[in-house]
């Protein structure tokens, strides 16, 4: 396989650090460039990130001497050094999309964790298990864009993937409707229980936005491309709620799914479909992807957090408690580990899968 040059772009912040330590060994991405906001700009890696590491794993050698470029006074130099950037940046959401087009109007493609550019109608958001075929749509925001190498994509929400690639081998039977509550790590905020102690013991029913991405976000993932830009599905209709828990990693998920008068299938061909689930990154063997996607653990008190939320080294999805419900249909608990398989292994997925078809070249 072809060897990368990759930036990443917002490298101190939590999802950041995650991409920095997944690109350690990676065998076809190598790590050339690091940018961020202008108070890190100029410092090392080391010396700007180790006071707010909070990775296990320390940080690698081969990121510690790289000099930090300032993201967008310097984004010219960023996208002459390397074939493509992840972006992870903490910046108003107008901001973000200035950021990002920036990027890709200077030839070079940006992979992207942030949610400022989910909406746009001709950036792809996927989730390469689920709708793989969605980045085609890049032809289209190239045209737009007048650019030959540059496009922005992104990953949707870090919570969605408790409970969306679950439902996802469903849909075929007329699945009409779901509720869900999400339970999610203060990861997903960018905190650790140092620099949040107000989480210590505590429960918080509201997450800013959270709930209208639960609710629209697989919709889109579950849309057609059509004219140009990227049509979302009418269907199922989801409602959420969604809480930040004490854990320091892993989105649990609570789900409750109605299907059509007549079209219920049996718990065991459900577990069937989970067990027999494979998508595009499983066919095409792409380093990050696991090997099962989705596991069924059959105990009654599985999934559990801290035991599962590193399967296939956090990229599979953990399921169990599937049952059946006195108003809906069925109920059953996922599980994803937040700031892998939801944030910067999800990215580093759709990167491969970008690469692998085609749609990133070496320079």
């Amino acid at each position: 396989m072809k060897q990368y040059k990759v930036g990443v772009i917002g490298c101190t912040g939590m999802v950041g650090q995650r991409f920095i330590t997944l690109l350690e060994n990676h065998p076809w991405f190598q790590l050339t460039a690091v940018a961020a906001s202008a108070r890190s700009a100029g410092k090392t890696y080391e010396e700007a990130a180790s006071p707010r590491w909070a990775m296990d794993a320390p940080i690698p050698e081969e990121a510690k001497g790289l000099i930090i470029l300032d993201a967008e006074a310097d984004a010219a130099k960023l996208a002459e050094q390397v074939d493509f950037c992840f972006c992870a940046v903490d910046m108003k959401k107008e901001e973000i999309r200035a950021l990002e087009e920036k990027y890709a109007k200077l030839e070079c493609p940006i992979v992207s964790n942030n949610s400022a550019n989910r909406w746009t109608d001709d950036v792809p958001m996927v989730v390469p298990e689920i709708n793989a075929e969605h980045i085609r749509i890049i032809d289209a925001q190239r045209r737009r864009l007048g650019t030959k190498r540059g496009f922005v994509a992104v990953k949707s929400n870090c919570s969605l993937q408790s409970y969306v690639p679950a439902l996802h081998p469903l849909l075929k039977y007329g699945l009409e409707r779901a509720l869900v509550c999400t339970y999610q790590a203060i990861s997903g905020a960018g905190k650790t229980f140092q620099r949040w102690p107000e989480m210590v013991d505590n429960c918080i029913p509201y997450i800013g936005g959270e709930e209208e991405k639960s609710e629209q976000e697989p919709l889109k993932l579950w849309g057609h491309i059509d004219g140009g830009k990227i049509v979302k599905a009418d269907a199922p209709l989801i409602t959420a709620q969604c809480f930040r828990v004490a854990c320091q990693d892993g989105h649990m998920a609570a789900v409750f799914m109605k299907f059509k008068d007549g079209c219920k299938p049996s718990i065991e061909q459900i577990k069937q479909d989970w067990a027999s689930f494979r998508g595009p990154a499983q066919e095409l063997e792409l380093p990050s992807a696991p090997k099962q996607f989705l596991h069924y653990f059959e105990e009654p008190d599985r999934p559990q957090t801290r035991l599962d939320r590193n399967l296939e080294h956090g990229m599979a999805i953990s399921l169990g408690r599937l049952r059946e419900d006195t108003q809906y249909d069925y109920k059953f608990v996922g599980l994803s580990h937040n700031t892998l398989r939801g944030a910067a292994g999800g990215a580093v997925l759709l990167a491969e899968l970008l690469c692998k078809e085609g749609y990133i070249q070496p320079r």
